[in-house]
């Protein structure tokens, strides 16, 4: 699939992802669906891929956002460690979730070197807002694997990120 021939086939429903996704960022947050989906066709559009099929799309789609919204999070902290923005208050309650997306991104990319389907699992559901039924078929699989997957990530995913933060 051409690049510049799906996106206005799929503008939609890659909006209402990055909407789900944005929904659950705490309020105050500066990036709006319409920019996230703009920057993740950016992000995919410089790579000259030639999509399979529309679920090959959404699972690139969705990997894009979930780097927009790392690179984002990891920015802010290091101006706020760098002293580059002045930290209200109100700012420092936004700073927790960034610290857990770091937290969750830094786990995922540990989790996806053993288990690479479950990684994928979390990403496409997390970053990409999809159901299990998506997801599972977005990679292929069953929607009782991805099921399955999905509980065990998350599980792996709350044992890993407390072990890195020394948290018992």
């Amino acid at each position: 699939m051409n690049p510049e021939e799906i996106l206005p086939q799929l503008y939609d429903d890659l909006r209402r992802l990055a909407a789900s996704k944005l929904a659950r960022e705490p309020s105050g947050y500066t990036l709006d669906a319409t920019a996230l989906v703009h920057e993740a066709w950016l992000k995919i559009a410089q790579g000259g891929i030639d999509w399979e099929n529309r679920t090959h799309f959404f699972r690139t789609a969705a990997t894009a956002m979930r780097r927009i919204l790392v690179d984002r999070a990891r920015a802010k902290k290091t101006a706020k460690r760098d002293g580059g923005v002045r930290v209200e208050v109100s700012d420092i309650a936004c700073s927790l979730p960034d610290e857990q997306l770091l937290a969750l991104d830094a786990a995922l990319e540990r989790l996806s070197i053993t288990k690479p389907d479950h990684a994928k699992i979390v990403e496409l559901r997390f970053f990409g807002g999809m159901s299990n039924e998506e997801a599972a078929t977005a990679i292929g699989i069953s929607t009782a694997t991805a099921e399955r997957a999905w509980k065990y990530a998350r599980a792996w995913l709350q044992v890993d990120i407390k072990a890195s933060i020394g948290i018992d």
